[in-house]
This record gives C-alpha cells, structure tokens and sequence, in this order.
C-alpha cells in the first residue's frame, strides 16, 4: 500500500506542473517515452523482484493471485495525460506479469520432472502409495529395521507443511499429496483436535512381526471403514512409526481408489492419505497400511521391559496404549467412541510366547525358527484398552464358575515361588462376584494378568489382558506385610472391576473419564468388603484412603470440575488425576447413599445391560439411576442434583449455626470451601462465580448418652433456617453422618466445646466413622482459617481411650500435613512432644507385635494389627525413646545374625528408624538387601528406608542413583524423590535436584499421565518458607508445558502453607505451651 500512496502524490504534481507549463508538456512526454523504453529493455530491478516471488509462490504449488492484484493494481486514467504519465508504470507491470508467468510455468516443468525422477514404480491398479520408509522419529533406541529406513523429507509434488512427514508414490500428472492453499484454508482435517467423524472403523486385521533381537517391529493393518460424509482424506492417528505404503479400496469389484500421497502431521499426531477422488458417503471402504517401528525403550506404546534371571538378562515387549499410544503401535482411530472389532496376529520367535486380548486361536510354526500366533477374533472395543506382550514367562490358572480361564503370566521364578498363587484365586473370586453384583456376565473367554517389572502405572485394566507391575500383584506371604497385602487386592478389585467400567462400557470422551475410574475406585472398597467382610473399607477405611485425601486437592483454588473440557491431546493427560479417580468416587459413594444402595445396584445393572459393547455419557448414568428411583417411587432428577458436583470445581463447607433468637431453629449457610482464602480474591473465576451445591445434609441431636434417629436436609440456598426438634442447651449437633457426603461440616464454638466433651466423656457414642470425620474436619478447617488452631489438637486429647483404627488413621493422616510445616522450626519439640503426649498410653497398652511366620497374612484381628501399626508409626514417627531403642535392637539383630526377625506388619517402620539413627554401615547394609532380594514387597520398602537417612551426603549419593534405570527402576524414581523431599533433612536437596534435574525427568515422564502431576507435588508440598516460594516461581516461568497446572498447584499450596505459618503459627505454640503445662 506504501507505493500506490506515493504514486498518488505524484500524479497530483504532474497535473500542477502541466497547467503551469504547458509549453514543456511534449518534451517531457518525449523524454518519459524514452524512459519508459529502457526499462522495457532492462531485465534487472522491479520485475526481478517479482520473478522471485512468482517462483516462490509457484513451489509452494497453488498460491493465490488476489493480494498481488491488490498491490500492483492502478486506477483507469481516460485522458491521453493520464496515460503518459504512467505509461512506464503500466509497461514495468506487464513486464512483470510477463516474468511471473514464465517462472510460473517453468516451476511446473520442474515439478513435473521431479515426480518422474521421484516415482521408482507406478502406483498400478491398486491405487496404492508407496515410498522409501520415512525415518523413525529422533526418540528410541539404536536397533536396526528389518528392512531399509531413511527420512523422507519431501516425497511429493510441493514442500511438505512445517515438521510433516511426507511418503508418496506418483505417476507423472498425479495430484501433489498436499492440497491447493485454497483448499487447505477451507478443509484441513488434520489440523483439527479430533477426527472428523467421516469415517469410522468397522474391523482391523492386524499382522505385527517383533524383532527382539534389535527392538523392532513390522506391521500390516487393514482397517474396514465406513464412509459416513463423502471426502477426500483419511485421516486416523499415527505417531512415530514409519509408514512405507498406503493403499485403499472399495471392494473386489470397484477396485482400488487411487492414493495421490499420504504424509503424517505430528502436531496432531495423525497419518493423512490424500486420495485422487472422493470417498462415497454409506460405503465401505479397506484402508491398508504398511509400516515398521522401534519397540521403545520408555513406558507407552509399545515398549520393552527386561528382568535378570539365572545371571542371564531377558527382554518382553509390553504395550500401555492409554490414553493416547495405540497410535504408536498401529495406525489407527485412537479415540474411545470409535469402537471396532480386532483381528491380531503376532510373529515372533518361538523362543518367545504372545499374548493379547483373545485367546490364540491357531499357532503356525515356521523352520526357522519362527512363529505366528493368530489371535481369536475381538468384540466391539476401543483402542485404548487392546494390548498384546511378547516374553518368555510362564504361568498358573484357575476356571470361574462361569467357564472363564483366568492365568497369571510372571517371571518363571515368581511362579514357581507362588508369588502369583494370591493375585489368581482372588480374580476367579472377583470376576463371580461382579457377574452377580452386575448381573452382566465377563464378556470374553479368558481373562490374563501379566505381572511386569517395568510400567508407568499401577496397572492397566486392557479386556482380557490386564497388565500389572510387579509390585503391586506378585506377593510372597513370607515377607508382605498386611498393609502391602491390601495394597495388592485392591488394585486387583479396581482392574477387574474396569472389564465393566471402561471396557465394557466405555466413555464418550475423555471429559467423563471419572465414569471409569471414579467406579473403579469406588469398587476397590466394594470388592475388598466381599473378599474380608469384616475390613468394613467402604464404610470406614474409603474415609482416610479417599474422601479425606482428594478433599485436600479439591480444596485448592486451581483445582478443576471432576468432568472438564478436553479439547486437545495434551488435555487427555492432565484429567487422570486423583480428582477424576478420589473425587469420581466419593461422589459415587454419596450417590448410592442418597439413593439406596439396592436402587443404585439396580440402576447400575440398567446402565451396563443398555450400553454394553458400546459408549455412554454421565447423561446416560443419570437418566438410567433416575429411572431406578423412579420405579422405586422416589422422583429425583439425578442430573440436576450431579450437574453441580460434576460441572463445578471443589465442594462446600456447611456451617451448622445455633439460631440465639428462636428456640430449636438452626441457620445452615454453605459456600465453597477453600484452604487459602486470599486466593479468591486472586482468581477472576472464584470472584464472579457463586457456587452453589443441592446438598443431601443428613443429621443427628444427640447427648452424654442417647443419639437421635438420622434425618435428611437437602440444602440448595446460600443460607436456610430449619426447625429440629429436641434441640436443647444441652444438646450437640452432627452433621453429614458417616461422612458419607462430599463436603465439610463446621459448627459455632458452642457446639464444637459439646461435641470435644462428648468424646471426651464417652466417644463411643459416636460411630467410628463420625470420630474420624470429625477429626479430619476440624484439622481442615483450622488449616483453612474457619476454627482457632487448638480445636483440633483439643480433639485429639481423647485417643488414649480410642480403641479403633479409623480414627487413629484419620489423626495420624491430618497430623502428617502439620508436621511437615513445622519440623524445621525451633519450637518444633514443643509439637512434638504434645504429639508423643497423646500417644502414649496406648503405645503402651499395644506394645510391639510377636513374629509369626506361619504364611498366614489375613488374620482375623486385621483392625487391631492396624492400629497397633499406626500406634508405633507415630511413636517412632515422634522420637518415643523406647520406639527407638525397640526399632534399633531388631535391625541390629538382624544385621549381626543375618537372620530377619523383623515382625512383617512393621518392617518399613524399623527400617526407616534404623537408617535414620544409626550410622552409615545400616545403610549399606539395606543397600546391599535391597539389590540381593528377589520379593518385590521387600525391594519396595528397602528402598524408601534409604530415603530416611539423617547423612545428607547418602541421601544425594540416592538421589544421583535414582536416575539410573539399571539400578531403580523407572516408576520407583519418582518414589525416592518424593520421600527425601519428605525427611526434613533432605527437603532441600530434593528440591534442588528436581530442579537440576527437570529436563530428564520430564523427559521421562512427561507422557505419562500424572507421574509428573505425582512428582511435582511431591517434592514441593512441604516447601513452606518465602525463600522457597521466590525459588518456585522463579523456576516456573521457564517452564510453559503440559505439567503447567500441576506448578500452578504447587504455587497455590506452598503460598498456603507460607500464609499459614505467617497467620497461625504463633497462636497454635501459645496455645501449645499452656497445654503442656497443665
């Protein structure tokens, strides 16, 4: 636009300059003519610069003409001196227009000329594109293919987009495999967050060929897909495997639909094949893909583990294809609606056996050596949860009931040891107990569980082959403790249960991915019940494991709705997180509370029986669970009531005020609850939202000796008066009984003074469960700022007369919190001994437990060894001197005797008080067990003993040695970090390697779902000075990645504990001292 103004300006002065002139006005046209002949002549200046352009825009194959039209364009002139005085601008354009197009067409013969030299073989009849392999991506290992692999930077008519792989064949006059600009600008389908939804996957065949010998593999898949809209691509995800040739077909008759070239976006992660003509809505179509990839030596796709057996190292390939990695395995329609049936082979080297969701329908043994394994045939499932394993182990069975034949694949060592013998004959009892439960049988023939040494997670819940690591499904009666044998059932309760949640039925989207993992993990206490009835863990232990857990993460105000918006790839991860898991869970729990456990079952039978095989949305469980009550006479519209807990963020406090003006009436208020209260006036969002919950309150009036029956309040209002009868001076209130709604219950002091003198005087007349709620409660709202700091710890006085777990645990968890923000201040013996105080009397009572190897873990006094547990926990935990001395004496024993008479239940505490008091030959000493024992129980906690050092140079020698995979494994790393964050001793150096550190450890673990989420909070939850926070921010703004929410987090919740010791920590020592001197 700069040259048309000047040129304006010069033809307003011509005009001037010819009616002052007129006599000049022939010899200045004259020497303009003569002027306007040479720039004819010349070959150099203006049109040049246009030449260049016009090859550039030529290369890029199909640039639009308008914006040069735009700046090249003059205005008509009608009179002859018009058209003098810009005849040399008219002459320079047409010269120019004249070179465009000359380069323009020489850019298409050397187009054309490349596709000739680029096209070793013509496509032919089959309308297949192929190419040399594009490389692999930079990431792996150094194995070599099975065949030749090159990167492929441009193999089509034009540049491929910016980072595009590109692979085609083509024929001289084939279309480039990248569209016109035009076209791009108006369809580019792989530039969109989610596929199209104009195709869907019907079946895949797919053939994989595993090299174990260099960690490659080869595949072919052939997708049968339906044309729902008519276009021109397909596209379907892929990433980091090398695609050597495209084909697509109609069927025999049609024929072949020619491929013009296929290229993959990585910024998408999808494998896009243009196509010469237009695919035909309600048709169906054969996609076949060739390609090779690396067997990744990393935690997703799949991936290669090893183990040491006999002094010899052997490898398996695993697969963990959640959320997002099938697509690193296969080519393929990698999101949960897009559900297909699957047909699996597998050749390996008969050495080797393979696994996969089906059972081996034939085996085809070759001479060399080789064999291929075809696999049975698929329900309809998604690609998330199909899985295969190549390795050598062997296994043990059982048969359901039902007919369903259940293995347990391991190390050989493992299995011949019965370390898998427990793990087996609970799954053939959880699989009858949810067919009943459910009234759903276990849709496939067989059910496997493959105990792995190396997995990003706990486990995997794939259909018929469930992945575990090996710690948390390999158990050694002789060396597990209690605590590490309910570690293990419940994650097998929580997989098996995910056959019906998740695979069965599946989420629409990953926005309700809690529709899995929130039943699953509710389940885990289900099922735990029916395997020891008398655990009680979804009554009691689902309070301190779960509710009390995710409320201290949902009560931070960058915490997010249990179902949120996934608009992208990299928001896929970041919903796998202890809200969806915790949080799904609790509100699943108050739900079947509110409705009726038996209505709830029922509604739950419902919802499986309509959308088996398929995919459902919370809608579809809210109207299903509605239905039920309907027919149970109850009209409640489920969706109205869950909206506001699904759809907003955090939870409530209800706050339960005595009315001084009108007798038996009490005013109830809710708002959102929030551990930082100064953050609300930070966060925008939390300023202009009113959050309001429909609240099921349920509550008691009770006294020295008599509780009143439970009734139900729905509270909907910021505030409402209710009338409750028999409310006298003397009465206290409690609310949300059991604990079993989703929110926190605050009472004026009155109140509080009644409820701390009833468990004083008699707390048995308060369930368990209330005693623990109440606990966990009134440390929460102190924290928050609610309560005066000496509530809680006035609460806590009566523990010496508590002779039940739960409540022991529920103060032991709030303790912990508190501990960590004040062990490294100077008064922190004053704490300390007010704890050790409490504690006491009932260490004394319970003492130590006696050794007892008669192979035997479950005992019928489960909860008395619990608390006994916790008891010595705290006591050593505090510096009870007769804990230590106790702790010390057996580690010494076992040292000089080389004989372990550790009792099992206790293990990990004498462990860790043994590496903290005595001197560097303990350590070295669990150093060395911990690399010679083959129990993986035992490994784990040898391990985190390390963690307790008081020597800062072992806890750094640690650290540097957790990064070495041959030493510690991958997912055990992130474990060791967090534990030397947790040893006020080691808080500063964990905090400096993490941050030393961060481009590894997020390298590592970036992709894997919240073990960075896991590890950010771990090693930064207990940071609590100013220093701290400065160093914390500082280091957040170099960072801009997907783990931005977890910093984000982490900034909130030390900025909390700052706040906190800056308001409340004078008040709780004051308050401290008096205690200790009365």
């Amino acid at each position: 636009m700069a040259l048309d103004g000047e040129r304006g300006e010069q033809e307003e002065e011509e005009e001037e300059k010819e009616k002052k002139k007129k006599k000049k006005k022939r010899k200045k046209k004259e020497e303009e003519e003569e002027e306007e002949e040479g720039a004819a002549k010349s070959s150099s200046g203006f049109p040049a610069a246009m030449a260049e352009d016009g090859a550039a825009l030529g290369a890029r194959g199909g640039g639009r003409s308008d914006p040069w039209a735009g700046a090249t364009g003059v205005r008509p002139r009608t009179t002859e001196r018009h058209v003098a005085v810009h005849r040399r601008l008219v002459l320079a354009f047409a010269v120019s227009i004249v070179a465009l197009l000359a380069v323009t067409m020489l850019a298409v013969l050397l187009s054309l000329r490349f596709d000739e030299c680029g096209a070793s073989a013509s496509p032919g009849a089959d309308g297949g594109g192929s190419s040399s392999p594009a490389g692999f991506p930079p990431r792996g290992g150094n194995g070599s293919l099975a065949g030749p692999a090159r990167r492929d930077h441009h193999a089509g008519g034009g540049p491929a987009p910016p980072s595009e792989e590109v692979g085609r064949e083509a024929t001289p006059g084939t279309p480039s495999a990248q569209p016109s600009e035009e076209e791009e600008e108006q369809e580019q389908p792989w530039t969109q967050p989610r596929l199209s939804g104009h195709l869907k996957p019907l079946h895949y065949n797919l053939m994989l060929t595993a090299f174990m010998e260099n960690f490659t593999f080869s595949g072919e898949v052939n997708v049968e897909i339906a044309c729902r809209n008519a276009t021109r691509y397909v596209v379907l995800h892929a990433s980091r495997v090398a695609v050597e040739k495209v084909q697509v077909a109609e069927d025999r008759v049609a024929g072949a639909v020619p491929v013009a070239g296929f290229f993959l976006y990585p910024q998408t992660q999808v494998l896009v094949v243009v196509l010469n003509r237009t695919l035909d809505a309600q048709r169906n179509y054969n996609l076949k893909i060739i390609y090779n990839a690396l067997i990744e030596n990393e935690l997703l796709g799949f991936f290669r583990s090893s183990y040491v057996i006999h002094g010899e190292r052997r490898f398996l390939g695993v697969t963990q294809f959640s959320p997002t990695h099938a697509r690193k395995a296969f080519p393929c329609f990698d999101e949960p609606i897009y559900k297909a049936t699957f047909k699996i082979s597998i050749k390996h080297q008969a050495t080797y056996l393979s696994l996969s969701n089906m059972p081996v329908e034939t085996s085809v043994f070759e001479e060399d050596g080789w064999v291929t394994d075809h696999f049975s045939q698929t329900p309809l499932m998604s690609t998330y949860y199909l899985a295969w394993a190549i390795c050598n182990f062997t296994f043990r069975e059982t048969t359901t009931k039902s007919g369903v034949v259940v293995r347990l694949y391991a190390r050989p060592d493992a299995i011949r040891r019965g370390s898998g013998n427990y793990a087996l004959h609970i799954t053939k009892r959880l699989i009858e107990f949810y067919e009943d439960y459910f009234k759903v049988p276990y849709s496939l023939p067989k059910l496997d569980l493959l105990a792995v040494p190396k997995h990003p997670y706990a486990a995997m819940e794939n259909w018929g082959l469930s992945i575990f690591v090996e710690q948390r499904i390999l158990l050694d009666p002789s060396v597990s403790s209690i605590s590490y044998l309910l570690d293990v059932t419940m994650v097998i309760v929580h997989e098996i249960c995910h056959q019906w949640f998740g695979d069965l039925v599946t989420p629409v989207w990953w926005e309700d991915v809690w529709l899995k993992e929130g039943f699953a993990h509710y389940f885990e206490f289900v099922g735990t019940d029916y395997l020891y009835p008398g655990w009680n863990m979804e009554k009691q232990r689902f309070l301190t494991d779960v509710l009390h857990e995710v409320m201290l993460l949902d009560g931070l105000a960058s915490s997010h709705p249990v179902s949120q918006e996934v608009l992208q790839a990299t928001d896929i991860d970041r919903v796998f997180d202890w809200i969806a898991y915790k949080k799904g869970a609790a509100l699943i729990r108050m739900l079947a509370n509110f409705m009726g456990h038996s209505v709830f079952q029922r509604g739950l039978q419902d919802y499986l029986t309509i959308h088996k095989y398929g995919n459902a949305a919370r809608n579809d469980l809210w109207n299903t669970l509605s239905e039920a009550l309907k027919r149970n006479g109850k009209y409640v519209n489920i969706q109205e009531v869950m909206d506001q807990w699904t759809l907003q963020m955090g939870y409530p406090v209800i706050t339960i005020l005595g009315n001084t003006t009108a007798e038996n009436w009490i005013i109830i208020t809710q708002q959102h609850f929030i551990y930082d209260i100064s953050t609300k006036t930070k966060a925008l969002a939390l300023q202009n939202n009113s959050y309001l919950w429909q609240i099921p309150l349920t509550i008691v009036v009770g006294n020295r000796s008599h509780v009143s029956s439970e009734a139900i309040i729905w509270v909907s209002n910021k505030s409402e008066n209710h009338r409750i009868t028999s409310l006298d001076k003397g009465s206290w209130l409690l609310g949300n009984i059991n604990q079993t709604g989703y929110f926190r219950v605050n009472y004026d002091l009155r109140n509080w003074r009644l409820l701390i003198d009833q468990l004083i005087r008699n707390h048995e007349v308060l369930s368990v469960s209330n005693r623990a709620g109440l606990i966990d409660d009134a440390f929460s709202l102190a924290r928050a700022g609610y309560l005066p700091q000496n509530i809680p710890l006035e609460i806590i006085r009566y523990l010496s007369e508590e002779k039940d777990f739960l409540p022991w645990h529920a103060a032991s968890r709030a303790l912990y919190p508190l501990d960590k923000l004040l062990d490294r201040m100077e008064k922190y013996n004053v704490f300390n001994e007010y704890i050790l105080k409490q504690v006491a009397t009932t260490y004394i009572k319970l003492g130590w437990p006696k050794n007892n190897f008669n192979g035997s873990l479950v005992q019928a006094s489960y909860q008395h060894e619990e608390l006994r547990r916790e008891v010595i926990m705290l006591a050593c935990s505090f510096g009870n001197k007769h804990c230590h001395q106790q702790a010390s004496t057996l580690i010494s024993d076992w040292i000089s005797s080389n004989r372990n008479r550790i009792p099992l239940n206790v293990r990990d505490i004498v462990y860790c008080t043994g590496v903290s008091l005595l001197d560097e030959d303990v350590w070295e000493f669990i150093w060395m067990k911990f690399h010679s024992t083959t129990a993986v129980s035992e490994k784990k906690i040898l391990l985190e003993a390390l963690t307790c050092s008081d020597d800062r140079n072992l806890l750094n020698r640690l650290l540097n040695l957790s990064l070495n995979s041959e030493v510690v494994l991958d997912q055990d790393a992130i474990d060791v970090i967090i534990h030397v964050a947790r040893n006020p001793h080691g808080r500063d150096l964990a905090w400096k390697f993490f941050r030393d550190k961060w481009k590894i450890l997020n390298t590592r673990y970036g992709e894997a779902l919240f073990m960075n989420s896991k590890l950010i909070s771990g090693v930064t939850e207990f940071l609590n000075t100013e220093g701290e926070l400065k160093e914390l921010k500082t280091f957040m703004k170099n960072y801009d990645g997907a783990a931005a929410a977890s910093f984000s987090r982490a900034v909130e919740t030390v900025e909390a504990n700052v706040r906190w010791k800056m308001l409340y920590q004078d008040e709780l020592f004051q308050w401290l001292g008096k205690a200790l001197r009365h």
